[in-house]
């Protein structure tokens, strides 16, 4: 019986400017040495369990609370921080509950290569790198895939070439406007806006590739319920520079005062009554100082 392919790692490669990292720093700084240590930790699971990702279960902080002897409310305070600043992926992570990052991913493949050298490492989800930044050691089924949708396209083209001329012509224009008019979404704005989001990820260097791709969109799906609200969403990503879509949040306060009728007064009568009564109130005095004299 053949043994089983080792997924995980033995050990890892340690940046040696780890501390360096500004990100690094801040988690310390607000967290102290605690933050580093709850860091630490999870790369070691990453690493360990799959080679190069973690999937995050309901019991995953209080585990690492009892190694750790930490409070499980600084543990989920510490991967939230991960999380927002990047040192993990938020979109897999929202969509997945997958922990892992290009830069794991990066030295991960760095870690197989020898283990590579005997056979190709296979690498069926979760994977953010793309084809470029692949590996050649590192087979991964979803460049496969669509390797194959490429290849059954081919086919049909090659297929349709037989055709009338002018039925090869038209069949073309058609398929031209179809492409013009498809995308992402079936609402031109709203592609249009997804298209600018993707532009404004890759020019920040943090392209959306691979499995990413579909998770973004089904991110967009969860927090917006039609296309005006996807829309709003998709803007305030642009506008914010933000990694992911976050709800819209709608001011559901009350006016309290808004519940009560509203009063016009006559100031000028109003003033008129005031002078009357201190004029009174004056007359009233001069007459008990008089009868006090008396």
């Amino acid at each position: 019986m053949a043994r089983p392919i080792k997924k995980g790692l033995e050990y890892f490669p340690f940046d040696v400017g780890f501390f360096s990292d500004k990100k690094v720093k801040i988690l310390k700084s607000r967290y102290g040495a605690d933050g580093i240590v709850i860091y630490q930790y999870l790369l070691c699971e990453i690493y360990k369990e799959n080679g190069y990702f973690l999937i995050v279960d309901e019991d995953l902080e209080y585990i690492i609370s009892d190694d750790l002897n930490m409070e499980s409310n600084k543990v989920k305070q510490v991967l939230n921080f991960l999380l927002e600043r990047s040192l993990f992926d938020s979109t897999l992570f929202q969509s997945d509950k997958v922990l892992t990052s290009a830069g794991i991913q990066k030295r991960y493949q760095e870690a197989v290569k020898t283990r590579a050298s005997k056979k190709a490492i296979v690498v069926d989800n979760y994977w953010l790198l793309s084809k470029e930044e692949t590996a050649s050691y590192i087979k991964v089924t979803l460049f496969e895939d669509k390797s194959e949708i490429n290849k059954h396209k081919s086919e049909i083209n090659s297929n349709l070439s037989v055709e009338k001329t002018h039925k090869v012509k038209e069949s073309k224009v058609k398929e031209n406007k179809e492409n013009k008019s498809s995308g992402y979404f079936s609402d031109k704005k709203l592609n249009e806006l997804f298209e600018q989001y993707l532009i404004m990820r890759e020019k920040k260097g943090k392209p959306v590739v691979g499995y990413q791709l579909k998770i973004l969109i089904d991110r967009l799906n969860q927090v917006a319920v039609n296309t005006k609200e996807k829309i709003e969403v998709v803007s305030n990503a642009i506008a914010g520079d933000w990694n992911t879509f976050y709800p819209i949040k709608r001011n559901t306060k009350k006016n309290t005062f808004a519940a009560f009728e509203k009063r016009e007064y006559d100031h000028d009568a109003l003033e008129k009554q005031a002078l009357l009564n201190n004029r009174k109130m004056f007359d009233d005095m001069k007459k008990g100082k008089t009868n006090e004299q008396i």
